[in-house]
């Protein structure tokens, strides 16, 4: 079940089992990090789920993935950190629901995917997503499997459009897939903090390389 690495993760936090939450994190943010292209019509569960310290304005009122991120690996303890993994496994619970019943539009999907490799590129590349547990790389490949499940979608009616797209776009995502692919370890992978600046840069300009041309999508499919 999807919801698997959620119940682990949960079920440790309350339980207090730093060693076991820990190892569930990475795997419990894969199923959000791959919806994220259509994250803007979640409302206020995006920001409940997903909100990092600088997007908050009180730090008290601070819930989600990443607060529970922080308590584990920076403050190195889980204490009071239950009802917040209460509320996380209800957000979500919402969410699923929600996603089960709703439709997007073809530019819609689009632009979200686009928007989001667009992110991934400039912002989240420098660590600052998962700036605690250094987790990074695995919410890039959801982001990737996301991203790709949207074009997937419209790759159809892309391809009757403009078939040269459609095939560029392809070769992008492999690109992309097999700059990750080095930083692979077992299930998970590297400790982001060990990927130096330059390839960084290099992953960077894969993801940008993608998102360039995934931009153009949106006029195509309309």
């Amino acid at each position: 079940s999807t919801l698997f690495p959620y119940t682990t993760l949960f079920r440790s936090v309350r339980a207090g089992d730093m060693a076991k939450a820990k190892q569930a994190f990475a795997p419990a943010r894969l199923h959000y990090e791959a919806i994220e292209p259509v994250a803007e019509s979640f409302g206020d569960l995006d920001p409940n789920i997903d909100a990092r310290i600088d997007d908050v304005q009180n730090p008290n009122q601070w819930t989600g993935f990443h607060r529970i991120e922080k308590a584990m690996w920076q403050d190195n303890t889980l204490a009071g950190m239950a009802p917040l993994a209460d509320k996380l496994d209800a957000d979500i619970a919402t969410l699923k629901k929600n996603v089960a019943g709703a439709t997007y539009q073809p530019a819609q999907l689009a632009n979200g995917a686009s928007d989001l490799l667009t992110e991934v590129s400039t912002s989240k590349v420098t660590g600052e997503e998962d700036r605690y547990s250094h987790t990074d790389l695995s919410d890039f490949q959801a982001n990737i499997e996301g991203a790709r499940k949207c074009f997937e979608l419209l790759k159809p009616a892309l391809a009757t459009k403009n078939p040269d797209l459609a095939q560029q776009l392809e070769a992008r995502f492999t690109d992309v897939v097999k700059s990750l692919q080095q930083y692979k370890r077992g299930d998970g992978y590297v400790d982001y903090s060990t990927v130096p600046q330059d390839q960084r840069q290099k992953l960077a300009q894969s993801v940008n390389a993608l998102a360039e041309p995934l931009s153009k999508v949106a006029g195509q499919v309309v």
